[in-house]
């Protein structure tokens, strides 16, 4: 086998990478404070200390919107490559495609609305842990 200056750049790039990779984990373990206790191990919050548990319950509404946002923006990133091939189209063919996925995403937040998916309740109620 050959070595040739293209696998020699590309070894060179390999071990840049790994270097800007593991260089600052690195200099983080070597250049860090060793100090343990005290206020170290208390949680950060922008320079204000804490008052009582770090650790709150989010209702679970937040996570139904997180997954439904996340969902119809997956779906919406499928719209950028028909966008870019639309040019090279004849017809009207992927205008009849891009509305029907349209519609889909439609009947699917008229079902969410239906499911009581969008509707916030009044008071969340918060069980004390055991």
């Amino acid at each position: 086998m050959v070595f040739t200056w293209l696998q020699a750049a590309l070894l060179i790039f390999i071990a840049a990478g790994l270097a800007f990779a593991a260089g600052p984990l690195l200099g983080s373990i070597l250049l860090a404070p060793k100090a343990v206790g005290g206020a170290i191990g208390e949680p950060f919050e922008c320079g204000i200390p804490t008052h009582g548990s770090s650790l709150t319950r989010f209702g679970i509404n937040y996570y139904f919107y997180a997954i439904v946002f996340l969902a119809f923006e997956v779906d919406i990133l499928y719209l950028f490559p028909v966008a870019t091939w639309f040019n090279h189209s004849v017809g009207f063919a992927p205008v009849w495609k891009i509305l029907v996925f349209l519609g889909v995403l439609g009947l699917a937040v008229v079902y969410f609305q239906r499911k009581g998916v969008f509707e916030w309740p009044r008071r969340i109620q918060i069980s004390p842990r055991p």
